[in-house]
């Protein structure tokens, strides 16, 4: 394990993500929590911008000591244009089991003014559960009370823990 720790812990991480709206007459799909969300105006960003996936995946590097997804993937590569979710999610898990750690969980909440998350909640847990190897993944949400850019309407936050153990 590259965390240096001389014996075994569980260890947690936290991370964010923030993305702008893309502009009004992009046809850019919203992605969010693994789940393409149809009608809605899709996020700025090199990727998908699905800003729980990020969040988690921040999150769980973190907790394991691997760096962030800057780090990881980095915006100035070509062939992480328009990367799901899903893929840095899987990619992200796979990094942390050849490092010896296992995922025990995530949270993950989105800040934003839309879209609802509550009617797809369950389809967005289970699509990131999957995309991590079926661990158990809780999603929530949450507004700024029109605080901020957020309250705007100029953007969304992710932002999500993990526990991870080792193997």
């Amino acid at each position: 394990m590259s965390s240096g720790t001389p014996y075994p812990l569980p260890r947690t991480g936290i991370g964010t993500d923030v993305h702008a709206w893309a502009p009004e007459d992009d046809d850019r799909p919203l992605w969010l929590g693994c789940v393409e969300w149809p009608g809605e105006r899709g996020i700025a960003g090199h990727s998908d911008g699905d800003v729980a996936a990020h969040a988690t995946c921040n999150a769980l590097l973190s907790a394991a000591g691997l760096g962030d997804l800057g780090s990881v993937f980095g915006a100035d590569r070509p062939e992480m244009a328009g990367a799901s979710g899903a893929q840095l999610l899987a990619h992200v898990r796979g990094l942390l089991e050849a490092d010896g750690w296992r995922i025990g969980n995530v949270g993950v909440q989105v800040i934003a003014l839309r879209p609802r998350i509550g009617p797809c909640r369950t389809e967005m847990e289970a699509a990131m559960s999957a995309a991590l190897g079926g661990v158990p993944v809780s999603v929530s949400a949450a507004t700024t009370d029109g605080l901020g850019f957020v309250g705007r309407g100029e953007g969304l936050v992710g932002i999500a823990t993990a526990l991870v153990v080792p193997a």
